[in-house]
């Protein structure tokens, strides 16, 4: 790659790159701050995909996101899943690597879901050795992310904000505040979206991810489903509002990964994100 070190991910906002943009950005060099990827779309040394990153890379700063480790999974470590991630990381010296809050396994099988943990003291001392061990064979912080949910624990001790909170102060993680995730979760399950931000230590935030949700008819009220196939809702927007008061300018990401849209729509969706951003923080400072 011919470089020294990583380009760091700008307090700015960026776009999740997906395969039907592929041609277009090498092509037409977007004026896009940053890019976000699947960790694991990327797999597999010398890969034609990992050569096309590398060609990205070279014109944006790349975050690594990854949506296949499951670290709250009871199952072992999976190594070769980490020895896979490490050689991309090293490959492409990505300004941001992120995980998520979730487990995905079991009895070896492996689910294609991103499932939500019993928010319990062993399940925190699990993901903090896990995240810990991870950090440790990356050879570098990660940052774990909030996921959407449908169904809670009902033995959970802890809220689901001071656990991820925990979670970055004992095992030196980063968080990745998915804005949209919180708000869906505050309409399912009856959570305060605001509370849940003040409970998050503002200086382990690494990055926001904001998306699009579809609402569904439920028993006896709407469920909000993260589908990542809509615009942000006003809602969103307004909650990555007070992110902003909370946390500062941090990088922002949009998320769309269904019923992809043209790229210029996801360039206008990050303008918007940042022109909220600099008129917050201009008037906070």
């Amino acid at each position: 790659m011919n470089r020294s070190h990583p380009a760091p991910i700008p307090a700015r906002a960026g776009i999740g790159l997906r395969s039907p943009h592929h041609e277009e950005v090498l092509d037409t060099h977007p004026a896009i701050a940053w890019l976000e990827v699947h960790s694991e779309n990327y797999f597999g040394e010398g890969s034609h995909a990992q050569q096309f990153l590398a060609q990205v890379r070279r014109h944006y700063p790349v975050s690594l996101h990854g949506v296949g480790l499951g670290l709250g999974s009871a199952e072992r470590l999976d190594t070769d899943h980490l020895t896979e991630l490490k050689q991309l990381i090293e490959f492409i010296e990505p300004g941001l690597v992120s995980e998520h809050l979730c487990w995905g396994a079991a009895n070896s099988r492996h689910l294609n879901d991103l499932l939500p943990l019993p928010y319990t003291e062993e399940a925190l001392e699990l993901m903090v050795d896990r995240v810990s061990a991870t950090q440790d064979f990356l050879g570098q912080e990660i940052s774990i992310e909030n996921i959407s949910s449908y169904l809670t624990f009902a033995h959970s001790t802890i809220p689901e904000a001071q656990f991820l909170a925990a979670l970055a102060v004992r095992s030196g993680c980063g968080i990745l505040c998915d804005v949209n995730n919180i708000h869906v979760n505050a309409v399912n399950h009856g959570i305060d979206a605001t509370e849940y931000l003040t409970a998050l230590p503002a200086d382990r935030i690494t990055e926001i991810h904001l998306a699009g949700f579809t609402e569904k008819p439920g028993l006896d009220a709407p469920l909000l489903i993260d589908s990542h196939s809509r615009p942000v809702t006003p809602a969103v927007w307004d909650l990555y509002d007070v992110a902003l008061r909370r946390f500062g300018a941090v990088p922002t990401l949009i998320e769309w990964d269904i019923d992809i849209p043209s790229l210029g729509t996801l360039v206008e969706e990050a303008n918007k994100a940042e022109a909220i951003a600099r008129n917050v923080c201009s008037h906070a400072a």
